[in-house]
């Protein structure tokens, strides 16, 4: 499939997708949307990729939805577009592989829940994020008034999307909205770094790990106590956890090989 609004490279072990709707900041439509399903449902099936970053440029991440495009469909194509950004979004949060958000420039409406939907989210220093979407008399419709909540609270989730304002790097981290901050310059070399520790870890650990996570917010805690013993117990039979336990005792890095 020929990409229409991304770039996607692969630099050692670390699937790189990259905004580019330079002339429209990024502005997510339809053909956005289908290029991320697309490419996270080929990096899922690449045991050759064992962590994904999504960035844009060093002026913008994403600017949200494309309004000229939103301001020519019906309501019944609205709720379409809205599914398939769902669809677009949740393909990230599902992903067995850890998925960073390296963030410059704007994260504003849906290049926001984007982000949301990463495990990770760093950003550079002087970014904007927000949801402005009651700003045209709507909500957020790709997952903000669910996931902003889990990973903020529900009290600053009410200031940001009931006043629609952007708020900047330092609040994001205090907030917790990101969890690090670094120079501009150096926003995508910092997150290839970390990219590569994360790919260095034992893929069913990380799959694992993630999911007992997920639960965390989404199930009673004594279903996700549950998981957590059959997923630590599973993971006691894998062959990575022999090697990670022999590297220990021989004083060397482990090699995981997904097995």
């Amino acid at each position: 499939m020929e990409l229409k609004t991304m770039i996607y490279e692969i630099d050692s072990g670390v699937g790189v997708i990259t905004f580019n709707r330079p002339e429209v900041l990024n502005a997510v439509n339809e053909d956005t949307l289908d290029d991320l399903i697309y490419l996270m449902g080929q990096i899922e099936g690449d045991e050759d990729v064992r962590c994904v970053i999504i960035t844009g440029s060093p002026r913008v991440f994403a600017a949200g939805a494309d309004i000229a495009y939103m301001s020519r469909i019906s309501a019944v194509d609205s709720e379409r577009f809205a599914a398939r950004f769902h669809a677009a979004v949740d393909g990230i949060a599902n992903s067995s592989k850890p998925v960073i958000a390296a963030i410059a420039g704007l994260a504003l409406g849906g290049g926001c829940e984007i982000a949301l939907a990463c495990d990770i989210r760093m950003a550079a220093e002087g970014t904007q994020m927000g949801l402005p979407e009651a700003n045209l008399g709507l909500h957020p419709a790709a997952g903000g008034t669910q996931r902003l909540p889990r990973v903020v609270g529900i009290g600053w989730a009410k200031d940001m999307i009931l006043t629609g304002e952007p708020i900047d790097t330092d609040t994001a981290l205090k907030i917790g909205l990101v969890t690090r901050v670094v120079p501009a310059d150096s926003l995508v070399d910092e997150a290839k770094k970390l990219a590569k520790k994360l790919a260095a870890k034992a893929p069913i650990t990380t799959r694992i790990a993630k999911q007992c996570l997920h639960n965390a917010v989404s199930t009673d805690l004594a279903a996700g106590l549950q998981f957590e013993q059959k997923g630590i117990a599973f993971l006691f039979s894998t062959e990575d956890h022999t090697e990670g336990i022999k590297a220990f005792l021989e004083k060397r890095r482990p090699v995981f090989k997904g097995r």
